[in-house]
């Protein structure tokens, strides 16, 4: 027993764990939007789109009250993503519909999906709000720390002994990473302004794969399981932005979007992500710590 959970808690499968769980439940955000839709229908999606994102504010306000890192830190993981999926995707659709947004794409067809047309109208509010965390002296985020140092742009020291709130830091960096990659794909997919087969979008996807092999590669080494899941939620977002762009050239298909036709990969997806949150959340109490001194003694 002991040696499996050796296995499971150092690296690299810590890093493992953290990335399948966020990269699959994005999917699997996907897959609840369309059952909502097609379960409750017009009528009733709205309503139980506004119970989704409850239940998220439910989740965050329980982890925000947790001072143990790790449940703070799933807890504040799902909350935004039924936050994301609950209050943020159903708004844009609701007001899509009630606004009759219609768009003709190029083949003639019509936008299916006119939402994103307003999703894309929020970059303005996604640029501004980016200016709080780029200047924020307290962040802890790496990205933006790596940005404020080479860019002269520190508006002084962290505060000495500033409590972080685990449940809210991740809740947060869940949604807006979502938010921000989600405008950079609408952008490069929108032929009005790229298109999916523009050079632009082939560079895109060569970099964006790129960057989330070296952050894998960093992931990989990571001990503890709550700072790997704050450093998979952009590491996996970054990942299946990527897989989207594959998507959209017609090289695989999204099963996520088609629960009916693949309701038994959508159920073994489901349970691998249940078992893996399992295995990182019941830890037992020191055992990492435990593994860490004996590798620096090893070492």
């Amino acid at each position: 027993m002991s040696h499996v959970k050796e296995v499971f808690y150092k690296p690299p499968f810590v890093g493992i764990l953290a990335f399948l769980i966020v990269f699959l439940t994005q999917g699997l955000g996907h897959t609840l939007m369309v059952l909502v839709e097609r379960t409750l229908g017009l009528e009733f999606q709205y309503q139980g789109a506004f119970y989704l994102g409850l239940f998220g504010a439910v989740l965050l306000f329980i982890g925000m009250r947790k001072e143990n890192e790790v449940p703070a830190t799933w807890l504040g993981y799902f909350a935004g993503l039924f936050l994301w999926t609950g209050w943020v995707e159903f708004s844009f659709v609701f007001y899509a519909e009630y606004l009759e947004v219609e768009q003709i794409l190029p083949d003639g067809t019509i936008n299916r999906f006119p939402e994103y047309l307003l999703m894309q109208s929020s970059i303005g509010v996604l640029l501004t709000t980016l200016l709080y965390f780029l200047f924020n002296r307290e962040t802890k985020c790496n990205f933006f720390k790596w940005i404020q140092r080479n860019l002269k742009l520190s508006t002084g020291k962290p505060t000495s002994g500033y409590p972080r709130n685990f449940a809210a830091i991740t809740a947060l960096e869940t949604i807006y990473v979502i938010w921000f990659f989600y405008i950079i794909l609408l952008l490069l997919f929108e032929d009005a302004f790229i298109g999916p087969y523009h050079p632009v979008t082939y560079a895109f996807f060569v970099l964006n794969t790129t960057w989330a092999i070296y952050l894998l590669w960093r992931l990989f080494k990571f001990w503890k399981v709550t700072t790997a899941i704050r450093y998979a939620i952009p590491t996996a977002i970054i990942a299946y932005s990527s897989y989207e762009v594959i998507g959209k050239w017609g090289l695989l298909v999204e099963f996520w979007v088609y629960p009916q036709e693949y309701l038994t990969e959508i159920i073994v997806v489901f349970g691998t992500v249940i078992m893996i949150t399992l295995i990182a959340i019941f830890t037992p109490s020191g055992f990492k710590q435990k593994l860490l001194n004996q590798n620096k003694e090893n070492n």
